[in-house]
Formats: structure tokens, sequence, C-alpha cells
């Protein structure tokens, strides 16, 4: 088949981000196709903000949000955000939503070209070298298992990181965590890249996903295949749940990405991603306040949000969140995530850190600082290295993390 092109043109109006935020546009692929390449125009100048992604036949084929303005799909390769596979015979759409529309209006212009040709693949930079390690503090096991370091929240070039997955891992290998969830917007398409850097670089990267709407985010962990933020929030949950995966609400204290999702007390995510970058000043109570009245039992966890070098996002491990895990598989750290084996800290070899070792509490680097108990109760930490009495959650026993606090009442750090 040779090259066949498409240009589609219009505007869209605030009444049409009001009628459908998210908008399929057609377009017929034939057989014989071996690759689809979009291009989206705008003028971003004018104040709006258009996402786009890809439908195929056999459903999801690609998202990249914000971050491209063009993509292709071919047989063995596809732009970092899409799905790589035959272009499937039939109808197309090219998604479009409408993040942001001015008062007068977005134009925009579509290229949709299809071809016979197989595409040369854009050359690559070779991955880095694997690092070493940085030495830190060895923690006590507790019943055989031992405590990880990690971080939740990170992204890539397959949505709108810098980093390719192996410059990711190195990085975070710098940083001495064992696990780095990966968690780019709206796709999966780095989920298969991940088992083969994790392996060469001593890293498990986990499979993630940030669900993103205007109305909040969620980071779903595991491979749980993709799940579609078009469906209201309260579907996400048991896909997610019938393939093995856990749900986190992320940063619900956030500027304009705050979570305002309805969801019925049910349904709520144990999981909330209270330490995130957004929480500058913690003597802020509101995340903490947020996440009681969100459920009691709520297990808190933390993620860096890392994007890219020299951003406005820390590097990964700021924070970091400790899972007690039976070993370093992606299957032992969601079991720990899952049973609320967790604890967060500030980041940093010296930083003040809680863990949990059965039925009592060991506060490191915390000589000075006080901790806070899920009923008010407070307790002077008088060494570098003290153990605390802390039993675990019951029927007479409020749920919700401990917390270390500093001299001016900043959290330090967290722990279940």
């Amino acid at each position: 088949m040779g090259l066949s092109e498409v240009v589609l043109r219009g505007r869209w109006s605030v009444a049409d981000r009001v009628a459908g935020e998210v908008r399929r546009l057609p377009f017929e692929v034939g057989a014989g196709v071996a690759a689809v390449r979009v291009e989206l125009a705008y003028d971003r100048d004018s104040g709006g903000v258009l996402d786009l992604g890809c439908w195929g036949p056999g459903g999801f084929r690609g998202w990249s949000g914000g971050a491209r303005e063009s993509f292709t799909v071919a047989a063995d390769w596809a732009t970092p955000g899409y799905l790589p596979g035959e272009p499937e015979p039939g109808l197309w759409h090219v998604l479009l939503r409408l993040h942001r529309v001015p008062p007068q209006g977005v134009a925009y212009t579509l290229r949709v070209v299809t071809t016979g040709r197989r595409p040369v693949p854009p050359a690559q930079a070779a991955p880095p070298v694997p690092p070493e390690r940085p030495p830190r503090t060895p923690l006590p096991a507790v019943d055989g298992m031992r405590w990880l370091a990690g971080d939740f929240h990170a992204h890539t070039v397959h949505s709108d990181g810098a980093l390719t997955v192996s410059e990711l891992a190195a990085l975070a290998v710098t940083r001495g965590l064992d696990f780095l969830a990966v968690t780019d917007h709206n796709t999966v398409s780095h989920h298969a890249e991940l088992a083969a850097v994790g392996a060469r670089y001593g890293i498990t990267l986990l499979p993630g996903q940030e669900v993103t709407t205007d109305l909040g985010h969620a980071n779903v962990f595991g491979d749980t295949g993709w799940v579609d933020f078009r469906e209201p929030a309260d579907t996400w949950g048991a896909q997610i749940e019938r393939r093995g995966g856990v749900l986190s609400v992320n940063h619900p204290v956030a500027t304009d990405c705050s979570w305002r999702l309805p969801l019925a007390p049910r349904l709520r995510s144990r999981h909330v991603e209270l330490w995130h970058p957004t929480w500058r000043d913690r003597r802020y109570g509101a995340p903490l306040a947020w996440a009681l009245a969100w459920r009691p039992d709520v297990i808190a966890i933390g993620g860096s949000d890392f994007h890219r070098p020299g951003g406005e996002r820390p590097p990964p491990g700021s924070p970091t969140t400790w899972v007690l895990a039976r070993d370093n598989s992606v299957r032992s750290v969601l079991a720990g995530l899952a049973a609320g084996r967790t604890a967060v800290h500030a980041g940093g070899p010296r930083a003040a850190l809680l863990l949990r070792t059965g039925g009592e509490l060991l506060a490191l680097n915390a000589a000075g600082t006080v901790l806070v108990r899920p009923d008010g109760g407070r307790q002077v930490v008088a060494g570098e290295r003290e153990s605390l009495p802390a039993p675990p959650p019951g029927p007479e026993t409020p749920g919700g993390p401990y917390r270390l606090e500093g001299p001016g009442n900043e959290v330090l750090a967290l722990c279940q």
C-alpha cells in the first residue's frame, strides 16, 4: 500500500469541552499498512492545551498527553507512550483531550499519514553504564522480611519525563533505591522495558501508570493492563483488584492536581500518596487531615514525582518510601505495599527514619524529635536509635500513620 494522507481541521470551543472532554476523531487504515503517523498543530500561545492519544480497532494504542504533538505506530517500534504492533485494518481514532480551552476557542489541524513502507526508528543513545550503589545503614529484619527503599512516583520519555527507562533506573540506583515505580501518564508502553532494564541495573522496576484526569490523579501499581482514565473513578478499583494491582490516590492536596473525584466510602483506596513534593512545608496539616478524613485506616506512601534532572521535582528517593518485603521481586514489593508494611521519610542517609519492627517502632537519626501516635499521644525520642512501643492497629487501636515531628512541628517521617 502506498502513502495516504488525511487532514482534519476544526476549532474547539468552551461549549465543546463542557459537552465532552475527550474527543475521538476517526480515520481509516487499510490492509497492508506498515505505519501510522499523526501530527497535531495548534496555537499553544492561545492558552489552549490539547492532549494527544490513539485508539485502534483492537483498543488502546497509546497516549502522550500534552508532551508531544506527533507520534508513529509501526510493527516493531512506536513513539514512547504508544504500543508497537502491526496497524490493524479498520477504523482508528485520534484521541484529543480538551485539557484547556480558552474563551476564544482553540483551532487545530490533524495530519494523519499511513504508509506501506516500514519507517526506520529514530536513533537512540547508548544506555548508561550501571553505577555503583551507595552504602547505607543496615536495618533489622522482621519475621524473615527486610526493608527495601523505594519511590512510588516517577516519569520517563513515555509521558512527560526527560529520561529513558534505563537512564531513570541508573539514577535511582545512585540514590540508593531498591525499587522504583515507573508511573507514566495514562499509558503502559513503558511496561515492556521494565524487567530487562531492572535486571541490568540491579533495581526492581514496578509497572505503574498515573491515571490522570482534570479532577485528580491516581497511581496504579502492578501489571494490571491499561486503566481507562475516561471511565468513572469508581470503576478503576475493580479492574486493578482483579488483576492483583494496588491503587493509590496521588498528591490529594496539590493546587490544581488535588483529588476532587467522588468515590463511595466503600470504594476508597486505602493507599494515599501523602508525601509529595507539593507538601513543601510539612508543618501544613492539610494532607494529614485529608487522609484521615478519607478513611481512618489509610496507608501513607510517598513519591518524588520525578520528571527531569534540574526540574522543579526532586530526584528519586525524595521522599523515600520503605516497604517490608520477603524479597525484592515485584510481587513481594506489591504484597508489602498492599499489606501496609510501609514507612516514609525525607530521604538521605542522615534523615530521621521510623520503622515498625513488630510491636515496636524503631526511630533512627531522631534524637530530640517527637513521636506522635495515631490517637494524638506524643513522646520525646531521646536517642539516635531508639525502640518505642507501638501495638499493631486493632479494634481498640486507632488506625493511621505514626509520625516523627521536628522542633517546628514539621513532619520528618511516617510509619504505619
